[in-house]
């Protein structure tokens, strides 16, 4: 253990005198963690792959600062948080109301909010990670941080706030910490947290304290999992709605629309396979694969005369008691992120 933290501490001195491939080793340990932090913070795969590469460059420009009074590894995480809270303030948005869908059941009592710049995250990027078993703060990657419901209900909060939350909540940083961090007190942070959580549990699911924290697929969800992708390879409205709940949600950011309920689940899939559709007649082909500690399936089509199957659709699914609860349905510009093919034979 010594010998290690000696070799830290050297290579954080060579760091520091800018040693350019020390530096790279060392900000190299800590690039999916920052990631994660950073999509936390955003909301977006894509905006948080960007915040991380701002918050090295920030980190080498700024190495002459660094002194010692924390470790590299939480000098970092203030770069990252910084950066993130920049980024909104020069691009400030927020969760906007959605209009009401046609079709609405009893359990709708109001459209969610329309978020539409959230993504999914790959698992396999998660992985790194959670094996990390010397830096506490890095495994906390389960599904109830991770998850898409708990980032859309962190895009509810001010940055501010948000920021206090996931350094408090997510990855256990004392008070003391945190306010010096975000520059603040310790009574603001108390304060800022205090609002923030009641803010989250408004907009978290109502049955979310019932969930599992394992990332691990049941044999029960795998089974749940292949039927869901036989029943849409064939199209077949009917058998995709034996496994929904009667209050299943469907949305798809960045798009506006949003379905509530089985039957209007089965009259939006009815339409997306019908002969109206410029998806009539195509073959569907699916990939299971996982995104934020959930599983998932990647779509791909092959249109009449066409010889590939081509990327589609990414859905992700939430599943409860053995029925699917929610599907968020994205586009599939992700799919390189996934490991996904470009194209099925």
């Amino acid at each position: 253990m010594g010998e290690a933290r000696a070799g830290d501490d050297a290579l954080v001195a060579a760091a520091l005198a800018g040693d350019e491939p020390a530096f790279g080793e060392l900000v190299g340990r800590h690039r999916r963690e920052l990631q994660v932090h950073c999509y936390r913070m955003l909301g977006s795969f894509e905006e948080s792959e960007d915040l991380v590469q701002e918050t090295f460059l920030r980190a080498w420009r700024g190495r002459g600062t660094f002194q010692g009074r924390s470790t590299y590894r939480a000098w970092l995480y203030r770069i990252a948080t910084n950066a993130c809270l920049d980024f909104l303030d020069r691009h400030p948005r927020h969760p906007r109301p959605r209009e009401p869908g046609q079709v609405q059941d009893p359990y709708a009592v109001s459209p969610p909010a329309e978020i539409r710049w959230l993504q999914p995250y790959p698992d396999r990027l998660l992985e790194p990670v959670a094996s990390g078993d010397t830096e506490p703060d890095a495994t906390v990657v389960g599904r109830e941080t991770i998850e898409l419901a708990f980032l859309a209900a962190l895009q509810h909060l001010p940055p501010g706030q948000r920021a206090a939350l996931i350094l408090r909540d997510v990855l256990g940083w004392p008070a003391k910490e945190t306010a010096e961090l975000l520059e603040t007190s310790v009574d603001s942070v108390k304060s800022a947290l205090k609002r923030a959580r009641s803010t989250l549990r408004r907009h978290l699911p109502e049955r979310r304290l019932e969930w599992s924290p394992s990332a691990a697929p049941t044999a029960r969800e795998r089974e749940l999992l292949r039927r869901f992708m036989d029943a849409h390879e064939q199209a077949d409205t009917a058998a995709l709605a034996e496994l929904l709940s009667e209050d299943v949600r469907m949305t798809m950011p960045p798009r506006p629309f949003w379905f509530s309920g089985r039957e209007a689940f089965e009259a939006f899939a009815a339409h997306a396979f019908g002969p109206d559709s410029p998806l009539y007649r195509a073959e569907w082909r699916n990939v299971p694969t996982r995104a934020n500690r959930q599983p998932a399936v990647a779509g791909y089509v092959r249109l009449p005369g066409d010889s590939a199957y081509r990327p589609q659709v990414l859905n992700v699914l939430r599943i409860e008691g053995g029925r699917i609860v929610e599907i968020t349905v994205f586009e599939p510009r992700l799919f390189p992120a996934f490991g996904l093919p470009s194209t099925l034979p």
